[in-house]
């Protein structure tokens, strides 16, 4: 059962969005893209208040490069529609599993991102989760 809203167009848009993010991360990498999205929605908090939708948390101004650099114009494959259902169903992973931020910076992680602790990197990908004290929704279990 999903832990967010999702249309069959929601589903196809957030595919879109781990391919363009994370294709070079491997199905791991685009599944903890999936889960940051998910967090996002549910965590009502920080930058992410008032998101309702995986059409709004997608589109939310300089939320994502690929959206922003126009690298989410590929359509989506049954890999990523599958992986997209897994992330909006509730599958979460560490080290995205309560991360609400991730970055690809040229060399190591910053301790923090936009004030929050780094969690840990997967591959080329830093991942950033709040304190509990800032964001509680996003550590509540479905």
């Amino acid at each position: 059962m999903a832990v967010v809203r999702a249309t069959s167009a929601d589903v196809d848009l957030m595919a879109r969005l781990l391919r363009a993010e994370a294709e070079g991360e491997g199905k791991q990498g685009m599944l903890l893209v999936g889960n940051v999205g998910v967090n996002r929605l549910r965590a009502n908090c920080s930058d992410f208040k008032g998101l309702r939708t995986i059409r709004q948390m997608i589109y939310q101004p300089h939320a994502f490069e690929a959206v922003t650099h126009g690298y989410f114009y590929q359509r989506a494959r049954d890999t990523e529609r599958s992986l997209a259902r897994r992330s909006i169903n509730g599958e979460r992973r560490w080290p995205a599993k309560f991360s609400l931020w991730y970055f690809k910076p040229e060399g190591n992680c910053p301790a923090q991102w936009y004030n929050q602790p780094l969690v840990a990197r997967f591959k080329s990908h830093c991942f950033y989760q709040p304190t509990a004290e800032t964001c509680e929704n996003v550590y509540n279990t479905f």
